[in-house]
């Protein structure tokens, strides 16, 4: 019983897609705030795939321990799968046992967004892209180092590599 409550629990502090994601908001934050890389939802499902969409452009999550990145220990950067944009260094992912990638730092100031989710019952920050307005995943308080931060983002929402030049961008295959 114990473990099951635990397990519900853990599955909503990342989980849970909030309702202010980007799709869903005619009248908040996406609607009113300009980013400064910007398409049309239907170039936005063309550069995607379908996971990707989903996520990135609904707040949509992919499930615990599932995503490419959420074990993945090499040395590199981690960049916005829409847009490009630096976010997180490999130095600053931690194991959190969440089953999604987890980072204690952003890459740099200003590099994301965090606003405030009241989705299924609960308060959580939710973290966007400061590039493009994409879905991340969450921030939560419960995290390593000085600033205690736990950034837990979902591994279809981010790339890695090592280059830390601009990407050069074409449409993935889609599966």
């Amino acid at each position: 019983m114990c473990l099951t409550l635990a397990a519900i629990v853990l599955a909503a502090g990342c989980n849970a897609a909030p309702t202010n994601s980007p799709a869903a908001m005619n009248s908040s934050t996406n609607s009113t705030m300009k980013f400064p890389f910007q398409l049309t939802e239907a170039e936005w499902r063309q550069r995607l795939t379908p996971e990707q969409y989903a996520i990135l452009r609904q707040a949509n999550t992919e499930r615990a321990f599932t995503g490419k990145y959420w074990n993945t220990k090499e040395p590199g950067i981690y960049r916005c799968a829409a847009c490009g944009e630096i976010l997180f260094k490999a130095d600053d992912k931690f194991d959190s046992g969440c089953g999604w990638p987890s980072f204690s730092e952003i890459a740099a100031q200003g590099k994301v967004i965090e606003r405030d989710d009241f989705s299924y019952g609960m308060h959580r920050k939710e973290v966007v892209c400061a590039n493009c307005g994409s879905h991340l995943g969450h921030v939560f308080d419960d995290g390593p180092g000085p600033k205690g931060l736990r950034y837990c983002i979902n591994s279809a929402s981010i790339d890695f590599g090592t280059d830390t030049n601009a990407p050069t961008w074409s449409a993935p295959d889609k599966k």
